[in-house]
């Protein structure tokens, strides 16, 4: 009887069939995967972490809780991941308007807090139609016609705002003078703002600053403001300035001189001008003089003896008489001659 040898075909496939499956079970995984997060996201956006409750926070004495809320565009229910806080933020900035800042923050996984601040009146800006009140951030809180509590809110000059509705940022039509204007209300935030009176902008490179202690300071150009105004502080607490009346004054960009009232009046003292690298302007003019036309008495021989013109076109004839009699003036700018009987009758 002849051995049958046996040949294992299973083992021959058995490494192709394993390598099949795996990549199937890697494709299933990958299905699952990516079903369980649809279903996750939707479930998130949809179901899960929906807003239940909203905490306000802050500075809110002015408005209610409804009127904060109401003002944010958002409603118990919305979806915190769907949610466009900045737009709620802005929504309250603009429907609010002593409102300063409004800051809105998901609290997961149910509840969304808005803390704001109430707006503190810190500016009068006077233009040509009238004074605006303006918040420390610079928003606009008024349009008046008188300035609003002098004694302790500074006014500035030569502004000239863009826009003047209440409610809105204040930007001025000159760019340097709203850099020099947000400088302001950043070096502001830092300390009180009560020692100045008054800030001129007029001339945005000879801005000028009046402090209550009655001193003026002559700042230059818009730049570098915040740190103009920390050397004008130094200077003032100096023991040789304090009790004092006079004027600082910026030598360069990095030294700031007092002069007292008496060494040099300030009215005959020019302001210093610089351009934006802090280089003084030349502001000096030249005066022309126009010459004195002569009048003096010319004859010319016979009987229409005249005065001298000097070129221009101004002279005095008479009538032909001998003794002068009654002449006439003529004028070539504009005005034409006329009868002059007096002044120069009988000359």
């Amino acid at each position: 009887m002849n051995d049958v040898e046996k040949t294992n075909i299973e083992r021959k496939n058995s490494g192709k069939r394993m390598r099949r499956r795996r990549r199937m079970m890697s494709v299933y995984t990958v299905v699952v995967i990516l079903l369980v997060l649809t279903v996750g996201v939707t479930m998130c956006f949809t179901f899960l972490f929906n807003i239940d409750e909203i905490v306000i926070s802050g500075e809110s004495e002015t408005y209610t809780y409804m009127e904060i809320v109401e003002a944010s565009g958002i409603h118990a229910g919305d979806n915190l991941l769907r949610l466009d806080y900045k737009k709620a933020e802005q929504r309250i900035l603009d429907s609010l308007l002593y409102v300063e800042t409004a800051t809105v923050d998901r609290d997961f996984p149910s509840t969304l807090r808005i803390t704001v601040t109430r707006c503190i009146p810190a500016y009068n800006v006077q233009y040509d139609k009238g004074v605006l009140l303006v918040s420390r951030n610079g928003k606009i809180l008024a349009d008046n016609n008188f300035y609003t509590d002098t004694e302790n809110l500074p006014i500035i000059y030569g502004f000239e705002p863009a826009d003047t509705e209440a409610g809105k940022p204040l930007r001025s039509k000159n760019e340097n003078k709203y850099d020099a204007f947000t400088q302001l209300i950043s070096r502001f935030d830092k300390d009180d703002n009560t020692g100045i009176a008054s800030i001129d902008l007029s001339n945005e490179y000879a801005i000028t600053v009046n402090y209550r202690n009655g001193l003026m300071f002559k700042m230059g150009n818009w730049n570098d403001v915040e740190y103009k105004l920390d050397l004008a502080q130094e200077a003032m607490n100096d023991e040789g300035v304090k009790g004092k009346k006079g004027y600082l004054m910026m030598i360069g960009s990095h030294v700031c001189s007092f002069r007292p009232s008496g060494e040099l009046a300030e009215e005959t003292e020019p302001a210093i001008m610089t351009d934006a690298n802090g280089i003084p302007i030349n502001t000096t003019t030249t005066t022309t003089t126009a010459a004195v036309p002569d009048y003096s008495w010319q004859d010319d021989g016979g009987n229409y003896n005249e005065w001298q013109d000097d070129g221009g076109g101004n002279d005095w004839q008479d009538n032909g008489q001998a003794d002068g009699g009654e002449g006439w003036y003529g004028d070539d700018f504009g005005y034409g001659g006329y009868e002059n009987n007096e002044i120069y009758d009988n000359q």
